[in-house]
Order: C-alpha cells, then structure tokens, then sequence
C-alpha cells in the first residue's frame, strides 16, 4: 500500500484493518520499480496532489502520478489493484456526475490522474491484473491539515489557527464533499469487489455544498464567523463538480459521517480549540 501514512491513507490502513486485511505499507520510492511479493493487492494512494502547484512543475507531477503507477503495475501479476484519482478528470456540468461522463481535465495534476487511470485500465484489459479506479471527491474531516482544502481552511480560520481565508467569486460554485472515513471504507467494499482481469471505476462523494454554504456550517457549528477576503473569480472555474456515486452504493458503500454538518464538526473536534465560544445549538 502506496500513502499509507498520508491523511486518506491513515484512514484506509484502519479500516482495513477493522474489516480483517493486513495492510502492508510501502516504502519504497514511487521513482523505482517495485517488487511485490506476497500481497493479493495494491491500493496506490501516495500521489503529487496540488492543483496550482502543478501548472508550475507539470512534469513531476506525470513523473509522480503517471511514472509511479507504472513502477507498481510493473511488479504485478495476478493481484488487484487500486488507483486513487480524482473527481477532477471530469468535464464540469451542473448534472451530477457518472462513471460514464466525459473527461476534461483542467490542470496537469488531474490530466496526470487521468493518463494513470488509462494505463491501469489497459493493464488489467490484459488480464495481467484486476484494476479498480475510485475518483474521489473533496475528501473532509478527521482531522486534516492540508488548509488549501476549504473545509480545513474554514473551520482553522474559526479555530484561530490560520488568519483567514480568501473565497473567488460569489461563493454560490458547488462541490461534493465525503469524509474521510467514508472514503476509507470505500476503498475496502471496492477492494472486496475487485478481481483479477477485470476494470471498475467508481465515485466517491457524498455531500453537495456551496463555499457559502461551509462557511455558514463552520459559523453554526464553532459559534465564530470566518474572516474571509472577497475575491474576483478564477476564469473558467467549474461552477459545479457533484458526484453520483450510486454504482458503489449498489456495492453495499454507506457514507455514515459525511453530512456537512458532521464533517465540520468532527474537524472542529480534531483540532482541539482553544476555550472559547462552543457550537449553537
């Protein structure tokens, strides 16, 4: 298992753990070929994951995200494998979005994702492996600690860790949000589904909201506003990116945590405030 100690990752290697697997976490370097002995599967998350960053060094990014996926599939034969990518592949529309909606990626991270998605695509069409691809969405709560994601962003600007935040546009732009630990039981059902020869692709996501509309749950949940810098919006940004994820319920997948609210909360929680105003009721 590739990021098994990244924020997902930590999740993915408890659940496994609840549901019976050994998890095996990897450390190797994703810029060498691998040797996998002994493992029934492969669940690939580690990954270069920063959309602006990737404009600025897109070639370490298909180094990281394509290059290291071919140096796993490499070592393969016989085993499941699991791809983490993203929701981003997708073309944007205001319609939520199935495994089956064109792909239009908007940044070299998430065209990265989409040429790794191909390659274990074809790979397990050669029946060298089975392959199993989880687009996931804005994955949220549990404590993250990456502030560029808005929910993180938010509830730290309320927690007084972080001096504010800046939203572009009017804030109405909608996205599918799903936490963590949902996401991490995800990838065990998709796992338990998964066989040699064949190719899934699924969402992850469970919750729409607008950025108005976090910013309003962080202020019922903590009882302090966000201190947020208006700006013009970004060109060409995706007014909606919603996930229809009812191919991996049909698998028996069943998001318990990722109601907006719940989210907030439990990453208020995680990040143990100071004493100060508490959540109105």
């Amino acid at each position: 298992m590739t990021g098994a100690t990244g924020y997902v990752g930590s999740a993915v290697v408890r659940e496994l753990r609840v549901r019976g697997h050994e998890p095996v976490p990897s450390c190797q370097r994703l810029s060498e070929p691998f040797e996998l002995r002994d493992v029934d599967a492969v669940i690939h998350l580690a990954a270069a994951a920063r959309v602006r960053e990737s404009f600025h060094d897109p070639l370490s990014y298909w180094e990281t995200n394509v290059g290291g996926t071919l140096n796993l599939l490499k070592g393969l034969q016989g085993q499941r494998f699991l791809l983490a990518s993203t929701g981003t592949v997708y073309r944007p529309s205001e319609a939520p979005l199935t495994e089956e909606s064109a792909r239009e990626p908007s940044s070299p991270y998430s065209a990265s994702k989409a040429a790794a998605e191909d390659v274990v695509a074809w790979t397990a069409r050669s029946g060298r492996i089975g392959a199993t691809t989880l687009r996931l969405f804005n994955v949220a709560g549990g404590g993250d600690k990456d502030t560029t994601r808005v929910i993180t962003r938010a509830v730290a600007c309320a927690a007084g860790t972080a001096p504010g935040m800046e939203v572009y546009g009017d804030g109405t732009a909608v996205r599918d949000f799903v936490h963590v630990r949902d996401v991490a039981a995800a990838f065990v059902v998709a796992l338990e589904a998964c066989e040699v020869g064949t190719s899934s692709v699924y969402n992850v996501g469970c919750t729409p909201a607008s950025v108005r509309d976090v910013l309003d749950s962080v202020a019922s949940v903590t009882g302090r506003a966000v201190d947020v810098s208006w700006k013009p919006a970004v060109p060409g940004e995706a007014r909606s990116l919603r996930a229809d994820a009812s191919r991996l319920r049909a698998l028996g997948w069943e998001p318990r945590s990722s109601a907006l609210d719940e989210i907030v909360t439990d990453q208020w929680l995680a990040l143990a405030p100071a004493p100060g105003p508490g959540p109105s009721r």
